[in-house]
């Protein structure tokens, strides 16, 4: 049996190929029903928004490029994931990259690990 942190880094390379594919069932199961992100300007999307953005092709995900991900279990039902992405994005007709830091907070219900949370931010360039 895979351990807590093989199915987190597995649940998130799941969600990296489902916001690509724009796969609603995946990113369906990989999203709790309660999940809120917060975008880099720190406006909230629910679960039902971003998956509405990506099913109707408001937003696409060409490439998405994780880098530093680090997963600190805090017990046997609750983790939170760090990390960096690079993304290409495809919105409103327009192309263009994003680059953003990230904190999730993923838990396990039911025996499986789920995303409740996301915050968004742009990194600070030097």
């Amino acid at each position: 049996m895979e351990s807590d942190e093989q199915q987190i880094v597995k649940l998130f390379e799941d969600g990296d190929r489902g916001l690509i594919a724009a796969d609603v069932d995946a990113l369906s199961r990989i999203f709790a029903d309660d999940y809120i992100q917060y975008d880099e300007r720190g406006e909230p999307l629910t679960k039902q928004e971003v998956i509405k953005n990506l099913k109707t092709g408001a937003v696409r995900y060409l490439s998405l490029t994780s880098t530093g991900r680090r997963i600190r279990l805090l017990n046997e039902e609750l983790a939170i994931v760090h990390g960096s992405e690079e993304d290409d994005v495809e919105q409103g007709g327009q192309r263009f990259p994003v680059r953003y830091i990230y904190m999730d907070v993923v838990i396990k219900r039911g025996g499986r690990w789920q995303i409740v949370g996301s915050q968004l931010a742009r990194p600070v360039e030097t």
